[in-house]
This record gives structure tokens, sequence and C-alpha cells, in this order.
């Protein structure tokens, strides 16, 4: 239900399966900093029950906190996520956005593929997506792109960062274990 009413795309099979919400941060810097943004995934599981879920519908999983979205493979809660939705126990997959499941298309895609096959939906804060329906999978697919040019863009612009440091001569790094930085002496 959204403000009291049923929402279109909802159908009681959906109803019937986990509302799941999938909480990811991608460094434990931001997992500690970025406390808005964690609140507001969470926040996710308000956003489960008043589209019709009941309170014990609805799981979170939230062990990738601190791990990137570039790949699945480091990424158990996403493999966990992954296996319940092939298994046909997942009725939505609630994210605050894409980039918060997967930063790779491929990842992306295959996430909407199977959604498709066993009709489960996608939402985030403000909207409810079924990847079956043709408009639905189009926006679903620039979302995903979308997320993954933004990694992309976000590295270009660190690795640019770093080279306009070194051109000024004001790049610095860490030495190795042992090594300790002092000033030169001239012998004299």
């Amino acid at each position: 239900m959204t403000g009291g009413t049923v929402h279109s795309k909802i159908r009681p099979e959906h109803l019937q399966r986990q509302a799941v919400v999938y909480v990811r941060q991608s460094s434990t810097h931001q997992v500690h900093s970025n406390r808005e943004s964690r609140q507001r995934q969470y926040a996710l599981i308000e956003r489960a029950k008043s589209l019709g879920w009941p309170c014990k519908g609805v799981e979170t999983i939230d062990e990738d906190q601190g791990r990137s979205g570039t790949g699945s493979a480091h990424r158990q809660g996403f493999k966990k996520l992954m296996a319940e939705i092939g298994a046909g126990q997942v009725g939505v997959v609630l994210a605050l956005e894409a980039s918060r499941l997967a930063r790779s298309s491929v990842d992306w895609h295959r996430l909407v593929e199977i959604c498709v096959i066993t009709r489960t939906l996608l939402a985030d804060e403000t909207a409810v997506y079924d990847p079956r329906d043709p408009n639905d999978r189009l926006l679903l697919g620039v979302k995903g792109t979308i997320s993954e040019a933004e990694l992309f863009t976000l590295r270009c612009r660190l690795h640019e960062g770093r080279w306009s440091k070194a051109r000024r001569g004001e790049l610095s790094r860490s030495l190795p274990v042992g090594l300790v930085t002092g000033r030169l002496r001239q012998n004299g």
C-alpha cells in the first residue's frame, strides 16, 4: 500500500514472498561517516511495510557493508540475495538506488534477468519497478548503466587528481614498512 492504496504492480503473489532490503556502502569509511545514507537504506524496511509486507515478511541483507559494488565475488550478501531470488522466495528487492545492488553492468543485468524469470519486483524510495514491463525494464537498464558510468567517472576524477598533484610535486605516498622519512644531510 502507498498512502492507504494498493500499488498497481504489487500482486498477492508478491506479498506471499519476502521483501528484501539490501543495504550496502562501499567502504568502512562510508559506513562510519555517511550515517544519513545508512539511515535512508534501513528506512526501506518501513517502505516495504507501507507497500503491504508484514513485519515478519521483511528481511534485511546488510553483510556487504564496507564492500564495493564493482563485483559480486566478494559480496556474500549479494550472493545470498541472488540465491533467494532464484529460489522464488523474494517478492520485492528494495535498495536506495541501483548502485547499492551493483556497479557492474554484468551483475546488474543478471539480477534484473533473474527478477524477470521469478517475477520479482525492484523498488527504491519512490518507485516500484516490474522488470517484466518493457518501460520499467528500459528504465532499470538506464539506471544500471548510469551506476556503472558513475563509478568510471569517479575513478577518472581520482586518477586525474593524483596526476595533478604529482605534476605540482605535492603527491605524497606512504613508505613501505620499516622505512622512515627524514631530511637529507649534506656532508661538509
